[in-house]
């Protein structure tokens, strides 16, 4: 059965860093599409970055060149490294595989950035 769990949020200063980890078990991480996506409260969950199998990138416009999306197949690991991190950064993150048909989420971790 394959899981999705995620870590690394916390309470950071405008213009820190964190850096998210999402952990995913089973087998199918090598092949799966991986996602990392944003949920303010009262706002619908968005894309913030993508990584394929292959290391293909995408970023949401508001996060270019503060987040960089990265993968550890050998630890079936996806990071998402936050850089000058705003008050609109808050949101709780969220962790997405996609593999053949199929989409998992991991249960999400909150970042919240003081100004």
């Amino acid at each position: 059965q394959v899981q999705l769990v995620e870590s690394g949020g916390g309470l950071v200063q405008a213009g820190g860093s964190l850096r998210l980890s999402c952990v995913v078990s089973g087998s199918i991480f090598s092949i799966a599409t991986m996602g990392w996506y944003s949920q303010a409260p009262g706002n619908q969950r968005e894309l913030v970055a993508r990584i394929t199998r292959g290391g293909s990138t995408m970023y949401a416009d508001s996060v270019k060149g503060r987040f960089t999306v990265s993968r550890d197949n050998a630890k079936n690991t996806v990071y998402l490294q936050m850089n000058s991190l705003k008050p609109e950064d808050t949101a709780v993150y969220y962790c997405k595989a996609d593999f053949f048909s199929n989409t998992r989420w991991g249960q999400g971790t909150q970042v919240t950035v003081s100004s």
